[in-house]
């Protein structure tokens, strides 16, 4: 781990900027079915995308639909820090995004169905508030493809 006081100043600075006030109490809810009937959708903040896909940019706050259908191993991953490691996503996708897990526990009845698409946004460039529109979007398609929960794998 990168101490603070090591970091470049720009990188310094953009770190304690985000320090925020907790939000507060968690917002549970609780399930009106069986996980075993609900369809799952997965979203990472790796800042994952498709070759053909346009990469991430630093201070980005779009996001990148990820086909359920689509091989996961031909991910790439746009984020870039210099206090993140990605060996171990080069290793297992499944480490940011566990999307064979998942098919796994679809396959064995321990979940219902996954969601047609899943979505990658690029974590740690923005302060949140900055997200809001895409966060907005995307829930209205996970709304569309009736999503029931989402999986949500921030890194």
């Amino acid at each position: 781990m990168v101490r603070l006081t090591d970091l470049p100043k720009s990188e310094r600075e953009h770190l304690v900027s985000k320090n925020q006030p907790p939000l507060g109490p968690p917002a549970w809810v609780h399930l009106s079915k069986p996980i075993s009937d609900l369809r799952i959708a997965l979203i990472t903040t790796a800042g994952l995308h498709f070759r053909d896909d346009p990469a991430f940019e630093f201070s980005d706050a779009t996001f990148r639909p990820i086909s359920g259908d689509e091989d996961a191993n031909n991910l790439i991953m746009s984020h870039s820090s210099v206090n993140f490691d990605k060996s171990g996503f080069a290793e297992d996708v499944n480490l940011v995004f566990p999307i064979d897990r998942f098919r796994e526990l679809q396959a064995a009845g321990e979940i219902g169905t996954l969601a047609d698409t899943h979505y990658s946004f690029m974590g740690a460039g923005l302060q949140p508030e900055f997200y809001e529109a895409s966060a907005v979007q995307v829930a209205g398609m996970l709304k569309k493809d009736q999503v029931d929960a989402v999986f949500l794998t921030p890194v």
